[in-house]
């Protein structure tokens, strides 16, 4: 803990709803932090009507009623023009404060004060720093606690209350895994075994004719297709005209004799006799002349 090592310049209320009718708007309490707490010697204070705050200057402002009672000051007022003339007294010293003046008397000395009082939602708020050390009282401020300690015993203090700790934080929600769709796990295959060579007869990865391709991949995602290209032709799914990635696309020379799987752009894979598994356009000369229909089975 260190003695106000942060200029923190602590300020006090005075008489509470009294002084309402002569309450004007404040630049120093424009943005407030109401955490602050004081404590004298090991007592927390209480503050039953208005409470501490650090307004947006730094400035430490301490409801002073509270404490002048703790302390045995005197406190009197007098309305002077928009403003409050306060006084402070005790058996050594007096205090003559007024709000906005940047000056104090004290013993009948004019003294310069780092922050002027003001007024604040119906009270007058003094520098506490100031008065406290005027009337001989050093103050500590814990700033892990927020908390102003005013040693009027003369001695050191540990602070009376101790902040809680912060909650912890969420722990970020886990990214949603969007799952691809079993036409898009099919054509994600299929692309997978683009040049495995063409077999006449042939299901299984080391060589595709069209038919067995395809049925092949459907297959592994538990879809069962008749084995040829006439029989899907024939018996599988529905015919269709707007074409969607994983639709069966079918070509004939009289009759159908070839099938394979749309990627959507225009484009289909199959296993052909001339590239095996390869990608090609259904606007292409060859193909397009020979294509004869799509058929859903997804």
């Amino acid at each position: 803990m260190k003695v106000f090592a942060k200029r923190f310049i602590c300020s006090c209320a005075l008489l509470g709803a009294a002084l309402v009718m002569y309450t004007a708007p404040s630049a120093h309490a424009a943005s407030i932090d109401s955490s602050v707490k004081v404590q004298v010697n090991d007592e927390l204070l209480q503050f039953p009507e208005v409470q501490p705050f650090i307004d947006e200057e730094g400035v430490l402002q301490v409801p002073l009623r509270v404490l002048s009672e703790k302390l045995g000051y005197q406190v009197s007022w007098a309305k002077q023009g928009n403003g409050v003339l306060v006084t402070l007294v005790n058996k050594d010293m007096s205090i003559h404060l007024g709000t906005d003046e940047d000056h104090a008397l004290v013993n009948s000395k004019v003294i310069t004060l780092e922050s002027s009082p003001t007024l604040h939602e119906g009270n007058t708020f003094v520098p506490l720093r100031f008065i406290t050390e005027t009337f001989g009282s050093a103050i500590e401020w814990n700033d892990a606690n927020k908390i102003a300690i005013v040693d009027v015993d003369g001695k050191s203090h540990k602070p009376a209350w101790i902040a809680p700790p912060p909650a912890p934080k969420a722990a970020p929600a886990a990214p949603k895994v969007v799952q691809p769709t079993v036409s898009e796990q099919i054509i994600q295959a299929a692309t997978a075994y683009q040049g495995t060579p063409y077999r006449w007869g042939g299901t299984t990865p080391s060589g595709f004719d069209c038919s067995g391709f395809v049925r092949y991949l459907f297959e592994a995602k538990g879809i069962d297709l008749p084995r040829t290209s006439v029989q899907m032709y024939d018996q599988a799914g529905t015919r269709v005209t707007d074409l969607k990635t994983g639709d069966l696309v079918f070509f004939a020379s009289g009759i159908v004799n070839h099938v394979g799987i749309y990627l959507g752009n225009n484009q289909f894979i199959s296993a052909t006799t001339s590239g095996g598994v390869a990608i090609d356009s259904l606007s292409s000369s060859y193909w397009g002349s020979r294509y004869v229909g799509a058929k859903r089975v997804l």
